[in-house]
């Protein structure tokens, strides 16, 4: 807890930093096994073969992100809904970002990036095989 009353200016900037931080990678395991996280591997099928995918998490490659996640779309993925709280990994972050972009655009509202599969594995979470 931040005690905003014993020094204002250093906690204000520290709440601030934990606002825009988001849902950390520690977070989204603990909602992943939970069910409170969607978690989603915006990385091509080559990339799953050669090191796995995060435990539970769904493939969608970046290509393919707008048109199975649109929920005006027929074909869209039953499983993803924009008040999903959706956390984005890839190889380095950089897919993630933008994935985090187009489900913004498309009314997701609760959308993170945690960065690479490696974060995941890092803050202890597990790999299933492709």
């Amino acid at each position: 807890m931040i005690d905003l009353q014993r020094q204002p200016e250093t906690s204000m900037l520290n709440l601030i930093s934990f606002l825009k931080r988001g849902l950390s990678v520690s977070d989204a395991i603990d909602g992943a096994a939970r069910g409170t996280v969607t978690l989603i591997d915006l990385r091509e099928l080559s990339e799953l073969r050669s090191t796995g995918k995060a435990k539970g998490a769904l493939h969608i490659p970046l290509q393919q992100l707008q048109d199975q996640a649109d929920p005006a779309k027929p074909g869209a993925r039953s499983d993803l809904h924009p008040s999903d709280c959706i956390a984005l990994y890839c190889a380095s972050g950089m897919r993630s970002s933008a994935g985090k972009r187009v489900l913004t655009r498309l009314g997701y509202d609760n959308v993170h990036n945690i960065g690479s599969l490696s974060h995941w594995v890092r803050a202890g979470g597990g790999v299933d095989p492709a």
